[in-house]
């Protein structure tokens, strides 16, 4: 098991600086992602099979070939969508440059802490493997088999182990978090260790001078800021006055400082909240669904939204410097927020999802 993934994926393009041949061969992988008339065709379809034949013609008709040998469902066909997503990663790591290759990796690393803390919420409910594993993205260090591994662990203390046995970067935070967790019997201690560790490992891999290292910076600043706003969110729904907010800032984040984390936890409702964010990059995206969350009571909505901020501001860094890191960025996350897509789309099939409410689900761009 090696958490580098840079060093285990099979590399084509010189060791150098040069982003021209990189960029050049994901503008022709970008130029086939699935445009926004096709989705609605697929979401107009009559049933699953019709979904599966218009989608045989397109990039992912090889990994449904091979998937529904298996049968088809939902299942077979969500297995085919992650298939390609996890493929279509690996072969343009494959082909980046080491500084870009380096940039990448370091931003994928959040799916390494997200596939974990999904493995452990579900340690932590009783589920078994079936039902948390399509939940999982492999598209940071840990591949498809590792993350087979963890899942199949029988209980929190068996992942935690198995991660301090493989040696993994964050194997000593891991191991804190867990003690900190059988001390307190939070599950949210374990996963704090988890987005510290990560946070504090890509910031330090991100200081580097340069505009690539900016542009990756810039993306993991918005990251750490939206968690803190979630976790704002979070402490004011929760009312928890009793709690050390102050513990659970990460820092890091271009907007969200200690003081202004300090200054919201601190706030006597969420309306306040809102009101203290606007004028700040986040505050109108917030403003926009604040009825909304008056109406559901739930601060998904926010989180939805931030999520939604960020796709769109990563999606637009291909239009910046061409022949820099944020055209390859760009295209990882439109893939990611296409396969999200179509998953959605597939989940609305399989349950009978009325179209408008499946339209409403997807991350159009």
């Amino acid at each position: 098991m090696n958490p580098d993934v840079a060093t285990t994926t099979k590399r084509t393009a010189p060791a150098g600086g040069d982003f021209g041949y990189s960029n050049a061969r994901i503008r022709g992988m970008r130029s086939r992602l699935l445009r926004r008339d096709f989705l609605d065709t697929l979401i107009e379809g009559t049933d699953m099979k019709k979904l599966v034949q218009e989608l045989a013609d397109t990039e992912y008709g090889p990994d449904l070939e091979e998937a529904l040998i298996m049968g088809l469902s939902a299942g077979t066909v969500d297995i085919a969508l992650k298939n390609n997503m996890v493929r279509t990663f690996q072969k343009v790591l494959g082909f980046l440059n080491d500084e870009a290759a380096m940039l990448v990796t370091t931003l994928l690393g959040r799916w390494d802490i997200f596939n974990i803390k999904t493995v452990l919420r579900a340690k932590q409910m009783g589920l078994k493997h079936e039902e948390f594993v399509e939940g999982l993205l492999p598209v940071g260090s840990l591949g498809p088999v590792d993350l087979e591994a963890l899942s199949s662990q029988p209980d929190i203390k068996a992942v935690v182990d198995t991660i301090v046995t493989w040696g993994l970067p964050f194997a000593g935070a891991v191991r804190e978090g867990h003690a900190a967790f059988l001390q307190s019997g939070q599950l949210a201690e374990l996963e704090l260790a988890l987005d510290r560790y990560y946070t504090e490992w890509a910031a330090s891999r991100l200081k580097r001078r340069g505009v690539n290292a900016r542009i990756a910076r810039d993306v993991l600043q918005v990251q750490v800021d939206i968690s803190n706003l979630v976790m704002t969110f979070r402490l004011q729904k929760e009312d928890v006055g009793s709690i050390d907010a102050s513990r659970f800032f990460l820092e890091g984040g271009a907007v969200v400082t200690a003081d202004l984390y300090d200054e919201l936890v601190k706030m006597s409702d969420i309306d306040e909240v809102l009101n203290r964010l606007r004028g700040t990059r986040y505050g109108k995206v917030l403003d926009d669904v604040a009825m909304l969350f008056l109406e559901v009571n739930s601060i998904s909505v926010f989180e939805r939204a931030l999520e939604d901020l960020l796709t769109r501001r990563i999606l637009g860094l291909a239009k910046g410097d061409p022949l820099g890191v944020g055209v390859a960025i760009s295209y990882l996350w439109a893939k990611q927020n296409e396969v999200t897509n179509l998953r959605i789309i597939v989940k609305g099939k399989a349950v009978g999802m009325p179209i408008d409410r499946v339209r409403k689900e997807l991350i159009l761009v």
